[in-house]
């Protein structure tokens, strides 16, 4: 007998992903419009699927980049749209920034584009390849297939001044985190939801090794009294095989690295976040409370994750004569 979550699926594999979503689409913006399921059906019928088999080709070979290819779409969305503008090179763009320094998964989206452009020249935009290769990442690590729409078209304008006042650092309060989305049109159930992309991936050292230190004599101190104290120490211990926190590398998700699943908020509720940003979803009612619904109950996390990701996914778009589609993914026209 199929499991509850295997009917799930298959019942809404029959169901047009327009019908799933369009009401959603509709309250969100109204430039999304100009966006639609299987947008390149006729014009580059095969783009999807280029996207999805460069994306496994990839992580067959390096499967850390699943990882990176769900960070670089939160870095590219959150300044100036989903414009695909963090792709580009060259001097003061926004991968200059030193919060971008670490981003990775470029050579992914640029490979699908070259595919792209050999089959349907001048047609499928960065900014979608990049979404898809996102989604497709998800989809890899064990998460849900999310539909979502394309259309979107590339940004001709990558500033580093931009990213600063847009992205999440690590030391943010919720206060902070929520101003941010509510920025984007993104809800609080949003940014728990959406904050659950670190149940995957990897952080440098440099990223949370504030929270505890070594004294004088060598000994083990916490000074964030929101971390766990083994897990404290064993992160200590890691970062300290390295006399370089920001190349040395950690496990998000200490105990499911690799899989996209609810283990996140479990971690959570165990005092193992991260980072200060994760603890902090822990500290405040608004926050609190859908951290352990979604520790509860990983059917939830799945379904909520498709329309927190599907939101995201939109933010600023640009469609119809706006931006432009890129010839390379890593300069503009």
């Amino acid at each position: 007998m199929a499991s509850p979550s295997s009917s799930c699926k298959q019942e809404h594999a029959f169901l047009s992903p327009l019908l799933l979503f369009l009401p959603l689409l509709l309250l969100i913006s109204s430039s999304v419009a100009d966006l639609s399921f299987n947008f390149y059906g006729s014009s580059c019928p095969g783009a999807e699927f280029i996207v999805r088999n460069t994306v496994r080709s990839a992580s067959s070979s390096d499967p850390s980049v699943l990882g990176k290819l769900l960070r670089l779409i939160f870095h590219d969305c959150f300044v100036q749209g989903c414009d695909a503008s963090v792709l580009v090179r060259g001097n003061g763009t926004e991968r200059t920034d030193p919060g971008n320094a670490s981003l990775g998964g470029f050579d992914v989206i640029e490979s699908a584009k070259n595919v792209v452009e050999i089959f349907c020249p001048g047609i499928v935009s960065c900014a979608d390849i990049l979404a898809l290769a996102a989604r497709d990442a998800v989809e890899a690590l064990g998460g849900p297939v999310v539909a979502i729409p394309t259309g979107r078209r590339d940004g001709t304008v990558s500033a580093a001044e931009n990213v600063r006042p847009n992205i999440i650092d690590t030391d943010f309060t919720v206060d902070k985190m929520i101003n941010i989305f509510s920025s984007k049109g993104l809800s609080v159930q949003d940014l728990v939801v959406l904050s659950g992309a670190h149940t995957v991936g990897a952080a440098h050292c440099n990223t949370f090794n504030s929270r505890f230190k070594r004294d004088p004599r060598g000994n083990f101190e916490l000074i964030d009294a929101s971390l766990d104290n083994s897990y404290a120490q064993t992160l200590l211990n890691k970062c300290s095989s390295s006399m370089d926190p920001t190349t040395t590398v950690v496990n998000n998700d200490p105990e499911t690295s690799s899989t996209f699943d609810n283990q996140y908020y479990k971690n959570l509720l165990a005092h193992k976040g991260l980072f200060q940003t994760d603890s902090a979803l822990m500290e405040d009612d608004r926050t609190r409370k859908i951290v352990e619904i979604l520790a509860n109950d990983g059917e939830s996390f799945l379904e909520r994750w498709t329309e927190s990701f599907m939101k995201m996914s939109v933010i600023g778009v640009r469609v119809g004569e706006e931006g432009e589609i890129r010839r390379s993914c890593s300069s503009v026209n």
